[in-house]
């Protein structure tokens, strides 16, 4: 699994530090196959591959944590060709929908980014940490965002630049807290996102408050600021439901947590 991930990390940070190949096909790192046998006969780690459709279909939720026995199928998923495959169907299909946008190119036309696991992978961490089975722990977490070395994830980073060439501009949302904003904003651009209109962070006021309420009402703050939201994407479904979530949303694949 170590060497999965480091070629994972190899190449992500090719295309974060500067690639702008609109095709750029990793290495295949593992081949996932659906375990399936003749006869009808119980394959160990089928059930993995219906969990994760209902977790990204919306039908599983407010799960806590990955199940025990799914641990080495989300890792291989993950880190193998997979994901990458199903995050660039998703923002191939974002491209496509931008490309027959008529934009006034006033400046108000903007996308909606969600950050961990959309913009940034947080692999690294969770490749340490179960892919998910272990309970989430906010100390060991927030220790490795103060580190900002996550990278980018490689699809979004390319659908990014492609966006800025149409003319739209980017907007960051995300749920970690403002205290965070200063290595956020160094760990956007170190992984290649270098502007943005906006770097929206959760402040004190949403305390409490679930993802979902808390993306609703900064998203309707930007729209009554004068913004058309053309679009936004993000992993968890809270950041894609609700109030004022744009023309179109797009929702990447992400089956180690759970945000409501």
């Amino acid at each position: 699994m170590a060497l999965l991930l480091f070629l994972f990390l190899a190449t992500t940070l090719t295309v974060s530090e500067g690639s702008d190949q609109d095709n750029i096909i990793p290495h295949t790192i593992h081949l996932l196959r659906p375990q399936s046998g003749a006869g009808g006969e119980r394959v160990p780690g089928l059930s993995c591959l219906s969990w994760r459709l209902g977790v990204e279909t919306n039908n599983v939720v407010r799960w806590i944590t990955v199940p025990g026995e799914c641990e080495e199928y989300v890792g291989h998923y993950m880190l193998g060709h997979q994901y990458r495959r199903d995050s660039r169907v998703v923002t191939n299909q974002a491209l496509l929908y931008a490309q027959n946008l008529s934009l006034a190119r006033d400046g108000r036309d903007i996308w909606v980014f969600d950050i961990d696991e959309t913009s940034l992978s947080n692999l690294p961490y969770f490749a340490h940490h179960g892919f998910g089975v272990e309970p989430y722990n906010p100390t060991l977490f927030k220790k490795w965002v103060m580190e900002g070395k996550a990278p980018a994830l490689p699809e979004t980073l390319q659908l990014y630049r492609r966006l800025l060439s149409l003319g739209t501009k980017a907007v960051f949302l995300t749920g970690r807290p403002e205290d965070q904003r200063s290595v956020t904003a160094n760990n956007l651009r170190k992984a290649g996102y270098h502007t943005w209109e906006k770097l929206i962070l959760k402040g004190s006021a949403y305390l409490g408050k679930t993802a979902m309420v808390y993306k609703s009402s900064e998203r309707k703050k930007l729209e009554q600021s004068g913004y058309r939201i053309i679009g936004n994407i993000g992993d968890q479904w809270s950041d894609l439901m609700g109030s004022s979530v744009g023309n179109r949303t797009f929702k990447l694949p992400d089956p180690m947590y759970y945000i409501s």
